[in-house]
């Protein structure tokens, strides 16, 4: 059996993460068996500063097309080199990650031309963006030339069933893995240097990780946790922190007002893996995005034992959260239902450690190691066939 995986780019440490555990997989249950991974390019252009530092490594074997970045490979070239790839490994199972790369489609028909089996790897779901009729028909002609699917969770999924894919060919659904060994690690490390320092401030904290920028709704989180904490009288030990950077910075510091640093803290941007250092100074990660593909900030926090406050227009929404069990949904645009939210948790701090115990159950399913064995599984299935 001989696989062949099609990445977009070498900057991508879960999924270095889940390529490492399907090649430990591979050595540990087929040996005889050979992997490689191509990646197109090193990095998407927006992403050239969050290049990974070589603290954390993975071993798998991998291939880089292109030593620069993904938007600048074009679409001769890029279809030029991954025949060549395809046509020198000779794979008997070809894994692309995407069909929005006509490139990768084409080869998707190569393959099949050539007899190899075609898994495709899907993140996509309908909350994404706006679709018309004509592409959805297109989308669903080239889905249905692959034999077996990947997805993230049950809402790409269930946008793979609507374009036509039939449930049994569905083989993995919990493909959003994390580097939970690395995340939970440095968690652990960071709450065990907190807990010895005795002049360490008391307070309750909701964070939110990611790039500050207009999607990702933050205007709404200042003005929900603003008004709760004129409101409540439990707050007075809560703050708001904000881990990233992005280019709508500086108006949400203008929006925080006089509440800045003492009361609302933006922390900069940090390295993946040291994220847990800020979500062991915190209590509840929220991620209020107007639209969101997945989120792995709430794998993240999850694994972490930390619940939970999500937009409903998160990819990862259906999969990760439950209702008053590991934290709450709520609808992006309404303030009210973020305000109740928050409400809760500033009212009922005695919930914390309980929720936060079961975002540690519900994440167990998206274990990087189970999901590199069921897509072993698969790879092994086709290559039967």
């Amino acid at each position: 059996m001989r696989i062949l995986v099609v990445h977009n780019q070498l900057w991508a440490h879960y999924k270095s993460k889940l390529f490492s555990e399907i090649y430990q997989n591979l050595k540990e249950t087929n040996p005889q068996s050979s992997f490689l991974v191509v990646h197109i390019a090193l990095h998407e252009a927006s992403r050239s500063v969050m290049k990974d530092d070589d603290s954390v490594k993975y071993e798998y074997p991998y291939k880089i097309l292109f030593n620069r970045n993904l938007d600048s490979v074009k679409f001769a070239e890029r279809l030029k080199a991954l025949f060549k790839a395809f046509d020198e490994f000779k794979p008997t199972v070809l894994n692309v990650t995407g069909y929005f790369d006509y490139a990768q489609v084409l080869l998707m028909i190569y393959a099949r031309t050539k007899g190899v089996k075609v898994v495709l790897s899907s993140e996509s779901s309908t909350m994404d963006h706006n679709r018309s009729a004509v592409k959805e028909k297109i989308k669903s002609w080239i889905v249905n030339q692959a034999d077996a699917f990947f997805c993230f969770g049950k809402s790409s999924a269930d946008y793979l069933l609507s374009l036509g894919v039939k449930e049994n060919q569905i083989a993995v659904k919990n493909a959003a893995v994390i580097d939970e060994d690395v995340i939970r690690t440095n968690y652990d490390q960071a709450l065990s240097e907190i807990s010895s320092n005795i002049n360490a401030q008391k307070n309750r904290k909701f964070v939110y990780v990611g790039r500050l920028a207009e999607e990702k709704n933050l205007e709404l989180l200042i003005k929900a946790f603003l008004s709760v904490i004129g409101k409540s009288k439990n707050t007075e030990n809560w703050k708001l922190l904000f881990v990233g950077d992005g280019p709508a910075k500086q108006q949400l510091e203008q929006l925080a007002g006089k509440y800045l640093k003492n009361t609302i803290e933006f922390a900069g941007g940090h390295p993946w893996y040291k994220v847990p250092t800020w979500l062991a100074q915190s209590d509840v990660l929220v991620l209020p995005s107007k639209s969101e593909p997945w989120g792995l900030v709430v794998n993240e926090a999850m694994v972490c034992g930390m619940p939970v406050i999500v937009s409903e227009k998160c990819g990862c929404a259906e999969d990760l959260v439950r209702n008053h069990v590991n934290g709450f949904l709520f609808h992006p645009d309404r303030q009210s239902e973020l305000e109740a939210s928050l409400n809760f948790f500033m009212e009922n701090p005695e919930k914390i450690d309980s929720m936060g115990k079961e975002s540690l159950r519900l994440i167990k399913p998206f274990s990087s190691k189970s999901v590199a064995r069921a897509m072993v599984a698969c790879y092994k299935n086709l290559g039967q066939k």
